[in-house]
């Protein structure tokens, strides 16, 4: 879509349908913060995002971006809280440090250890993933890109791309393959590691507590290191939706088993039992999903080494989907000026040499 609406001549290519629920951009909700635990360099990139996806809504007229607040829970120096809170006093952000005490009494729907405290931030909501890619896909369709679907790259070299169809020839390349980034990027030089997540969706004994309004976006931070994490109900999918922030099992992507587990279930209602009280209740869908693991769970926007016209964004690590908008700018200056306004130098490859 950035690419098009700045005037170049671009073909998108994509395997599967457009879009589809086989990679990592599915599942009805996917979670967008500022007060970025990870490290504090990502804030200006997601206020960088957040306008985008201000901008998208407005061309668009379709609501993608659900702010509801959200509030990030475990031991005060552990990774999440502590984070979270130098990454909002870096950068300026809206915010409340909470105890235990504060937590219960504005959010009784979580049950926590007696030394946990939590991080509580406005600007925090949620994103529609399966709106969010028609929307682009569509912008970019009506700015003159041409996009396939249900097209496979099969083989490629500077300045070519082969794929079971046909064969296209163009001046640069970019690479967003997601979890068949390692497969496409053998120069990568780069381990990418692919991991099976499940996400689920249970009917919890008092509904009316986790509804729109009353439910923030929330995560807490678990024992091994790992985050749970959920957001409120809504109308187009029943249920309340849980998941884990943490590498799941290694997995191919061409080889994943997309049918739903025991253990899977057993993964959910254990963050269920233990943390929501009046969330438990029967398990009504359970959808996996996969994460493309960089070694430092980073992002990698970057030219791949030794081709000068091929770009390269991968290595999502679980956590890039709230960027998507700030990603495509990026790729875009990046192709059609050879730098970013946005500083991408965390997320180059020159942090592995």
């Amino acid at each position: 879509m950035h690419l098009a609406q700045r005037g170049a001549k671009v073909l998108g290519l994509e395997q599967f349908d457009i879009p589809h629920a086989l990679g990592s951009s599915h599942g009805y909700s996917r979670m967008i913060r500022l007060a970025y635990y990870e490290h504090p360099d990502y804030v200006p990139l997601l206020r960088r995002a957040y306008q985008l996806w201000d901008e998208l809504e407005k061309s668009s007229t379709v609501r993608l971006l659900h702010l509801t607040g959200g509030i990030y829970m475990g031991p005060p120096d552990g990774e999440v809280v502590s984070g979270a809170l130098k990454a909002a006093r870096m950068h300026g952000l809206a915010h409340e440090l909470m105890d235990r005490a504060a937590i219960a009494k504005r959010f009784p729907q979580f049950s926590l250890p007696e030394d946990f405290a939590g991080v509580w931030e406005p600007q925090a909501g949620f994103l529609l993933p399966e709106k969010v890619i028609s929307v682009h896909c569509e912008q970019a369709l009506r700015a003159g890109a041409e996009l396939h679907g249900r097209e496979k790259v099969v083989e490629w070299g500077d300045g070519w791309v082969k794929t079971d169809k046909g064969e296209y020839r163009a001046k640069k390349i970019i690479f967003c393959g997601g979890a068949w980034s390692g497969k496409l990027l053998s120069e990568l030089g780069v381990e990418l590691v692919v991991t099976r997540q499940p996400l689920g969706w249970v009917w919890p004994r008092r509904p009316e507590l986790f509804e729109m309004g009353k439910m923030p976006v929330w995560g807490i931070e678990a024992p091994d290191g790992s985050l749970s994490y959920g957001f409120p109900m809504m109308a187009d999918n029943p249920g309340l939706k849980i998941a884990r922030h943490g590498r799941g099992t290694v997995t191919d992507a061409d080889f994943i088993s997309r049918q739903a587990t025991a253990a899977d279930e057993e993964e959910i209602q254990t963050v269920v039992n233990r943390h929501l009280p009046e969330g438990r209740g029967p398990t009504l869908a359970i959808r996996i999903c996969m994460y493309t693991n960089s070694p430092d769970s980073h992002f990698i926007i970057d030219r791949l080494p030794g081709h000068e016209d091929v770009n390269i964004a991968c290595g999502f690590s679980g956590h890039g989907f709230k960027f998507a908008p700030a990603v495509g700018e990026m790729l875009s200056e990046l192709t059609m000026k050879g730098h970013s306004s946005l500083s991408t130098g965390f997320l180059s490859l020159a942090r592995f040499m």
